[in-house]
């Protein structure tokens, strides 16, 4: 590290603008916006950072504020000189000085603190540098949290019919229930499952045979009573 005595911010100078020479292949993008701002920060605040140049005049960081002073029709800018710079160390600076700057972040809830203020003494917010998208986003109202998401069961009490828990007592005493009238469980659901014998569904012969007679089988009604739970094995329901 070189001596602070050396340091180029220590030396600031002034020279001509039209003796300063942008660096041709300078990555940094200036637009016409940004420049814009620079000249109000310029008008506002006056010149607060000199361009950094090296002995020939050749901007090694500075080139957005020598545009801003060619608006401003400024015919002289503070400089300083970074003497004795390689040309590794000069082209080196003129990417480092800008992205530095850009790994910085904000604390948003003090950014909100201090802007508000600002507003609160009539300060114009334009010449911070934000555009209004970021500003509008900074000062909108929070959003409405999500609602937790909470299972079906907590929802409801219990979980819906078709999913079954079969460590739970009330599905095997069902499915034994069913076993002792003789439904097989290969058999599916719906209309099969229910295809019981004309004996199971209708344990009285006489009502039986009416039921024969008529066309009619007791198989539905006792199935729906069964799998809602409204017969009771042996109950005479």
């Amino acid at each position: 590290m070189e001596n602070a005595e050396d340091w180029a911010a220590y030396k600031v100078e002034r020279r001509a603008v039209s003796a300063l020479e942008p660096y041709a292949n300078n990555p940094r993008t200036h637009t016409d916006e940004q420049v814009a701002q620079i000249e109000a920060s310029i008008r506002e605040f006056g010149w607060t950072m000199p361009i950094l140049i090296d002995e020939g005049g050749g901007i090694i960081a500075g080139h957005g504020r020598l545009m801003a002073a060619k608006r401003l029709g400024a015919s002289e800018v503070p400089v300083i000189v970074a003497a004795g710079w390689t040309e590794a160390k000069k082209r080196a600076y003129v990417i480092a000085d800008n992205q530095l700057a850009m790994n910085a972040g904000w604390d948003e809830e003090l950014l909100r603190v201090e802007i508000g203020a600002l507003d609160d003494l009539g300060f114009d917010r334009a010449l911070l540098g934000f555009d209004d998208d970021y500003l509008a986003d900074l000062f909108a109202e929070p959003a409405e949290p999500d609602p937790p998401k909470v299972s079906l069961a907590e929802r409801f009490g219990l979980p819906p019919f078709s999913v079954l828990n079969a460590r739970e007592g009330w599905w095997q005493a069902r499915k034994a229930a069913w076993l002792a009238l003789g439904i097989q469980s290969e058999l599916g659901r719906g209309e099969n499952l229910l295809q019981f014998s004309d004996t199971i569904n209708e344990p009285d012969p006489a009502k039986r045979a009416k039921r024969k007679a008529n066309g009619k089988t007791a198989a539905r009604t006792f199935g729906q009573d069964l799998m809602r739970g409204e017969h009771v094995v042996g109950g005479g329901k």
